[in-house]
């Protein structure tokens, strides 16, 4: 047999070496090609522009805008909290509270973020705790029936202690930046009087109890902020 020479040898050696090394490079860029600017890496998309990563809340939902509130009785004593955090475009609202009587308690935003004890409403009149907030939080218009403030009633049990989780898809964290939220001595009707109840001869709910609720006292107070 005669010998191999050494330049088929080595055309032998590097040919399989070029196929490796292209095969490679094929192998390299299938998904992804390259940028067009030296030293710039190809952009990636994350699910969110660049520098607005949104902060999350519970089991990762999106929390676009949150505040935490004390709630205080008319003496300062601290008897709960009230979480508002904006989650899937809309208000969801936590309040824990402790120290309350038993039953269900009207709970409100109202129109200023003043929660002072014996103070006279803006509209004037008698003293009373908390009136210097105002009556309840309307967004689009006096008339408008449940009012955009008003929340579930939070229910009390026998040890004092009360948790509620609600939403409120009516306003928004910056319509309420600034407002006080208030629970009340009483349960909220929401006006929810039939025909066939009259005050003064005339059917259904009276003044008064469209504008409150009939919830009686403000019992605890609190900024949102």
């Amino acid at each position: 047999m005669a010998p191999i020479s050494t330049s088929r040898l080595a055309r032998r050696t590097v040919t399989p070496l070029i196929v490796v090394t292209m095969f490679g490079l094929v192998a390299c860029n299938n998904s992804q090609e390259s940028s067009d600017v030296q030293g710039t890496p190809p952009a990636v998309w994350t699910g969110s522009p660049a520098g607005n990563t949104p902060t999350t809340g519970p089991a990762g939902q999106h929390r676009e805008g949150s505040a935490q509130v004390e709630l205080k009785d008319p003496t300062g004593r601290r008897v709960g909290t009230a979480d508002f955090a904006t989650i899937g475009g809309r208000i969801r609202l936590t309040v824990d509270a402790q120290g309350l009587s038993p039953g269900f308690h009207g709970l409100h935003i109202h129109q200023y973020g003043k929660c002072e004890p014996n103070s006279t409403a803006p509209s004037g009149g008698a003293p009373g705790d908390f009136l210097s907030a105002g009556g309840h939080l309307h967004v689009g218009g006096p008339d408008q029936h449940p009012a955009a403030g008003d929340m579930t009633a939070l229910q009390v049990s026998k040890d004092g202690t009360g948790r509620l989780v609600t939403t409120n898809d009516s306003v928004t964290m910056d319509q309420i930046t600034g407002k006080a939220v208030i629970l009340h001595a009483g349960p909220d009707n929401f006006a929810n009087i039939p025909n066939r109840y009259q005050v003064d001869g005339v059917p259904g709910p009276d003044a008064e109890t469209m504008s409150t609720g009939d919830s009686g006292p403000r019992i605890a107070c609190g900024v949102i902020d």
